[in-house]
């Protein structure tokens, strides 16, 4: 079920709702860019507490629920998470018109720093430069923060450029990369203006 989502006598908001089921999991997916409640359960505690820091960066109001099948491990449900939230990113931006568009975040987190630049270009593209120093985070494979970012970007046609300028703890840099991309997402979609953001006249 994808669905725009108004709100009532307060006209429309930019949210959008979707729902994915598969084989592997069974994701839904209540997004709204101007705010609200904030409640996560992916059945990954760590993954949970970076998805409720972007939303909170972000400035979002966000309700999702994932199953998955963690018996095999944590990859299938974080990459579905993240076509699904990219789905909705996408959806509740609708045509693009008004928003600023292009953003950039730097964030530390102790002794890691990490960038993020980005545009909602609708031409989705990933460039991720960041080395995991340990390979699990709790129950968390770090490496999947990259198959994130890629399933993000390409769903919500978002040109994406993550960078971890340096660290030493992998918990320290993906939340810094998740907190930064959250940031840059609030300043990208701030109403600026009533036209498209580009020379075409067209995203």
């Amino acid at each position: 079920m994808n669905s725009p989502v108004y709100a009532k006598g307060d006209g429309p908001l930019r949210a959008y709702s979707i729902e994915r089921k598969t084989k592997e999991t069974q994701i839904s997916v209540n997004l709204c860019l101007d705010g609200g409640e904030i409640q996560v359960s992916t059945g990954i505690g760590f993954f949970d507490h970076m998805l409720t820091a972007l939303a909170f960066y972000g400035g979002w109001g966000l309700e999702l629920t994932a199953q998955g099948d963690l018996e095999v491990d944590g990859h299938h449900t974080v990459e579905d998470v993240g076509i699904a939230l990219g789905q909705a990113l996408g959806g509740a931006l609708g045509d693009g018109k008004g928003i600023r568009r292009y953003a950039s975040a730097c964030v530390p987190m102790d002794e890691a720093l990490c960038f993020t630049a980005l545009d909602f270009s609708r031409r989705p593209f990933l460039v991720f430069d960041a080395q995991m120093p340990q390979p699990m985070i709790g129950a968390y494979d770090a490496c999947l923060t990259e198959e994130f970012m890629r399933a993000l970007a390409l769903n919500s046609g978002l040109t994406l450029h993550m960078r971890a300028l340096y660290g030493k703890n992998a918990h320290h840099i993906t939340e810094a990369l998740f907190k930064s991309l959250g940031v840059a997402i609030r300043e990208a979609v701030e109403v600026t203006g009533t036209g498209v953001t580009s020379t075409k006249g067209v995203l």
